[in-house]
């Protein structure tokens, strides 16, 4: 029997005033973390139709999450699954007429700046003060906004940040900040520290606040835009953009409290602007091809990439007993290279590990035959490039979703 054609969502959200099902159909949400929070979130985005999702999440699925993971099987556990892979998979499975991209990796590190700047929408899941300064950096850089949420026991909070208003940064305590400057002194340590910590959380507020994260997003999907012709209409909804939504489960109270915290000297709200879009490169690219193309895009003698969120190692070496090992790997890399290796995995518990790296590449780097993607720079990423004329931003353009 062949299937019935039919328009996701039509003749259900479209009897809703408010709705535009096209701006939803067409809208991009990146959704960063696929835990408990990231399964309500990517469900729900999936049961609306948004049609163009992003899921972002390193860690791997075990058998505690299934206890409030709704995307997530117990096979799912018993094969060490990727969380980014599964959630994008059932969520397909939900709504086949959207595109759910997973992107296996760390949100600072390896997910291209390009991403952040093409979507209309982020997301944060997150279980850590340390990914959710990464993610506020990354937001602010792009001048997006971001809606966070956060749960434990019967408790959750949905806060959104937006650029010159209120920024997760500007709100941190100076102990806190000084907790999160500790654990960013390299890469490796951020990636093992951002899903550590185990949180008694409950499904009902995973699937409260996840709720509540997808209807800020419609509203925000939804929200005036000067190329719609109706765009002179004022929303017919309040959002909580500068604001915290709190949920109390134990006493069934909400309250909604004003978040301005912002600091002119907060160094995250550096915006990185003018982006030049160059289809001709891409993270697959040698070194040696993106300096010399960079040079004609930029009509410039010299060019430097500055490599911003992560950096390229070629040789680390220990202690005692001194001793050299070529990694040739992004500084991303790092702890899950060394707990595979098993002298250097012996040898990390009891000698300091030093790093011999390069976090700017000119035409003096000694590897130019790698490519981007090899020294840590991801795909669809904007390079930060120094010339002689000052500095410039280039998009990887050729790698765009």
């Amino acid at each position: 029997m062949e299937k019935e054609k039919y328009e996701w969502g039509e003749g259900v959200f479209t009897l809703l005033s408010w709705f535009k099902k096209d701006r939803v159909k067409n809208a991009r949400v990146l959704v960063a973390g696929c835990g408990a929070l990231g399964n309500e979130v990517v469900k729900n985005l999936a049961l609306f139709g948004v049609g163009h999702i992003y899921v972002v999440d390193f860690d791997r699925i075990e058998l505690s999450n299934l206890t409030r993971s709704v995307l997530f099987r117990e096979e799912d556990a018993y094969n060490h699954a990727f969380k980014a892979e599964i959630v994008a998979k059932r969520a397909r499975e939900i709504n086949p007429q959207i595109e759910v991209v997973p992107i296996v990796g760390n949100l600072f590190s390896e997910v291209g700046f390009g991403l952040y700047r093409s979507v209309d929408v982020v997301i944060g899941c997150l279980d850590s003060r340390i990914a959710r300064y990464q993610l506020n950096r990354l937001c602010m850089r792009a001048g997006k906004s971001w809606i966070d949420g956060s749960i434990e026991n019967l408790t959750g909070a949905v806060k959104v940040y937006v650029p010159g208003v209120n920024c997760y940064e500007c709100g941190l305590s100076r102990d806190e900040f000084n907790h999160i400057m500790l654990r960013t002194g390299c890469a490796d340590v951020v990636r093992s520290q951002t899903s550590k910590g185990r949180v008694a959380t409950t499904p009902i507020s995973a699937s409260i606040v996840g709720a509540l994260q997808v209807q800020e997003a419609m509203k925000m999907i939804h929200l005036q835009n000067p190329d719609d012709e109706d765009s002179q209409a004022p929303a017919p909804f309040k959002t909580l953009q500068g604001k915290m939504l709190r949920y109390e489960g134990m006493t069934n109270m909400m309250n909604i409290y004003k978040i301005s915290s912002w600091k002119k000297s907060c160094p995250a709200h550096e915006q990185w602007t003018d982006v030049i879009a160059s289809p001709e490169l891409s993270a697959s690219m040698t070194v040696c091809e993106v300096l010399s193309r960079l040079k004609t895009i930029l009509g410039a003698d010299e060019v430097e990439i500055n490599m911003c969120n992560n950096k390229f190692i070629d040789v680390i070496a220990t202690d005692y007993p001194q001793k050299e090992f070529e990694v040739m790997i992004p500084e991303s890399q790092l702890d899950a290279y060394i707990k595979k290796n098993r002298e250097l995995r012996q040898l990390s518990y009891r000698t300091l590990i030093h790093k011999h790296f390069y976090e700017n590449i000119d035409g003096r780097f000694p590897y130019p035959s790698l490519t981007l993607q090899q020294i840590g720079i991801p795909a669809f990423d904007v390079l930060q490039v120094s010339t002689e004329k000052g500095v410039s931003y280039v998009e990887l353009t050729a790698d765009a979703y």
